[in-house]
């Protein structure tokens, strides 16, 4: 589960890591307000950010400093009434629900600074360069040794030597190095705390120095959580963060139904039960020159209702051209699978090129219903293995 900049932030000052004050806002008038209320309280800058799960911001025009609240105004009216479309949104864009009213802050130096699991190794890691405000992805492309990695030991977490090493690796200097120490120490604790996949602060900035901080002051100014989602009843205060308006409709009518949904961009829906059988299956279509619309998994226990609701969702789509159900049956009963292809077409009918193919489990009382409904489902082909189904579902879908 992502969550939103503002809602990051706030989990940061939580955990006593320095964050510059802001609010999220909904309307062009809040946002007016909350910028008179931070120039009020001293700011002389503020900062402007559409609040949505996507990056590219910046260069899209949805982060914008301004000096007075009528900027802020002028900032909010137009991020509330266009799209955000950036490299990660594609052309069609995200409408923009919530902004970030935050102070403005000047920048001596961007760092980066993240947690993330290792796969390779093993462990929970920590990410750091001081080649920070741009993506990490650029930065490992183009200078890759300027990122650094401690991992955190599996039970004690980050100990306090290895974010010292790390900030003198880093760059940092006098007092910027202690403050740099508590923030990598905070962080890292609430990345486990919170069962976390992702914590980033980017940039992480070290503000000119001042005579409240000799050698400046270390702030986050940008972050991002995600959160493994089979943790999340562990953490029902991070669960109620969730934003269903950034997420895919048919993926949260899915799982309403404990179904797996994932959208792609091809013209094959594929119904499946397992994600390595989901991966097989789009290998294949491709293979015999399909591409895959998207994947919804059924699980092992759907009932003949979600089964019907699995075909619902897979048919809106309107880049649907064709679908490939593919089941084989170890704890889902393949006979469960074609009372609810047979329950769909009289509910919803199908309109597009069907191609089944079953195995396992009660798969003769399953090949008995389908060949009964044949007459009743036009458009059905069943296949003798995957390999005849692909090629029948790729070869109608091109006809």
């Amino acid at each position: 589960m992502k969550v939103h900049e503002y809602q990051a932030r706030d989990l940061l000052a939580s955990a006593g890591i320095p964050v510059p004050d802001g609010k999220m806002v909904q309307t062009v008038e809040e946002a007016e307000a909350a910028a008179k209320e931070l120039f009020h309280d001293g700011a002389t800058l503020a900062v402007i950010k559409g609040q949505v799960h996507a990056g590219g911001r910046g260069k899209a025009g949805f982060v914008k400093l301004v000096k007075n609240a009528d900027d802020a105004r002028d900032a909010a009216k137009f991020m509330l009434s266009n799209k955000m479309v950036s490299v990660q949104t594609g052309p069609e864009g995200l409408d923009v629900k919530r902004l970030l009213v935050a102070s403005g802050v000047d920048i001596d130096k961007e760092y980066y600074l993240a947690i993330t699991t290792d796969r390779a190794n093993n462990t929970n890691t920590m990410i750091a360069s001081a080649e920070g405000g741009v993506e990490i992805e650029q930065v490992a492309e183009s200078n890759p040794d300027a990122i650094k990695k401690m991992p955190l030991h599996p039970l004690m977490g980050l100990q306090a030597h290895q974010a010292r090493q790390l900030a003198f690796d880093l760059g940092f200097k006098g007092k910027q190095v202690g403050q740099a120490v508590k923030i990598m120490l905070k962080l890292a604790q609430l990345f486990l705390d919170t069962d976390a996949s992702l914590a980033e602060i980017n940039p992480l900035i070290v503000t000119p120095p001042s005579s409240d901080h000799p050698d400046g002051q270390v702030l986050a100014i940008d972050a991002k959580f995600d959160f493994d989602d089979n943790a999340l009843f562990r953490h029902k205060h991070i669960a109620e963060l969730f934003d269903p308006a950034e997420e895919n409709p048919a993926e949260l009518r899915a799982n309403k139904f404990g179904l797996s949904y994932v959208a792609l961009d091809g013209s094959i829906g594929c119904l499946v039960n397992g994600a390595g059988l989901a991966m097989s299956t789009m290998d294949i279509i491709k293979l015999y020159g399909g591409d895959p619309a998207n994947f919804l998994d059924v699980g092992g226990s759907a009932s003949e209702e979600a089964v019907k609701e699995a075909f619902d969702i897979i048919l809106e789509d309107p880049k649907v051209n064709g679908v490939l159900v593919n089941i084989f049956g170890g704890i889902m009963q393949c006979d469960k699978i074609a009372r609810g292809i047979v329950g769909a077409a009289k509910s919803i009918g199908f309109t597009v090129p069907l191609v089944v193919r079953l195995e396992g489990t009660n798969v003769n009382a399953a090949r008995e219903i389908l060949e009964e409904a044949k007459a009743d489902i036009p458009m059905m082909q069943t296949a003798t293995d995957l390999a005849d189904a692909a090629k029948k579902i790729s070869e109608a879908v091109a006809a």
